[in-house]
């Protein structure tokens, strides 16, 4: 009997082979940071934002999702740059290792996921670790780290993905769960007409990441780290990618059946 992989080396060996085999299929084709076709490039219109140093922002993400077009995780690196948004594919042990040695570091009262589910601690709820409350918060001045995962993938496969979180964590912190958070949007993204969520706390991974900062920036603790200001910067970007991938539908004689299209991108 030949060897038969147990759910960890076939979730690394498929992710593996995702990963490989969009990205040798997409050289010299998509542009490495927006992810659309080179012709279509939107970098130079998108305008970058600092994001206050406290923050990291990890895009944990499904490989099924990693380059797609439509995605909307890649905003957070197009905007706040590469120091503040780390990217981490669902399956790829090296980006994971990282991704929780960051954690380890950082220490479980400073890591939070979010994820639309009953019992979640809201933003006005959290606990902030007692080093943000008596440290001077300018920007680029505080050492402390506030982590938050955004969970990057359909609803399916997230929920895969949360399972995972909480089994490394139970291993990482003995039998602690990670800490969860839901927000509360009062509209939907701009991408939502084209690609409709059934509710409001459904939304893309850029637009949930604005609300995010909104929703923090009304702490007292965090009111003079211009998070308000970093989400309307994400908005922005949001718009500037609905555009694009409207002009690649009318491109193409289907900007008629935009919300068809994107549930199949």
């Amino acid at each position: 009997m030949g060897y038969l992989p147990d759910n960890e080396e076939r979730l690394q060996f498929f992710s593996a082979r995702q990963v490989a085999c969009r990205i040798l299929g997409c050289r010299g084709y998509l542009c490495k940071d927006c992810w659309l076709p080179l012709a279509d490039c939107m970098c130079a219109k998108v305008k970058k934002f600092p994001l206050w140093s406290g923050i990291q922002l990890w895009i944990y993400m499904h490989p099924k999702d990693f380059l797609r077009k439509n995605n909307s995780g890649k905003l957070l690196w197009q905007v706040f740059g590469n120091d503040s948004t780390h990217l981490c594919v669902c399956g790829i042990e090296e980006q994971e290792n990282a991704m929780w040695e960051a954690f380890r570091q950082s220490g479980q009262g400073s890591i939070w996921y979010l994820y639309p589910e009953q019992g979640n601690t809201h933003i006005n709820e959290i606990n902030l670790p007692r080093q943000i409350k008596s440290q001077m918060l300018e920007c680029g001045k505080t050492k402390t780290t506030l982590n938050f995962i955004l969970i990057d993938g359909t609803w399916t496969n997230s929920k895969m993905m949360v399972n995972r979180l909480q089994d490394r964590a139970g291993v990482t912190w003995k039998d602690q769960r990670m800490q969860s958070l839901s927000l509360t949007p009062e509209k939907h993204s701009v991408l939502h007409g084209l690609r409709p969520q059934p509710s409001l706390d459904r939304t893309c991974t850029a637009a949930a990441t604005a609300q995010l900062l909104r929703e923090l920036d009304l702490k007292d603790e965090l009111s003079g780290c211009e998070l308000g200001q970093a989400a309307a910067a994400l908005d922005e970007g949001l718009k500037e990618l609905l555009q694009a991938l409207t002009i690649r539908l009318e491109k193409s004689g289907r900007a008629g059946k935009l919300t068809q299209y994107f549930s199949n991108f």
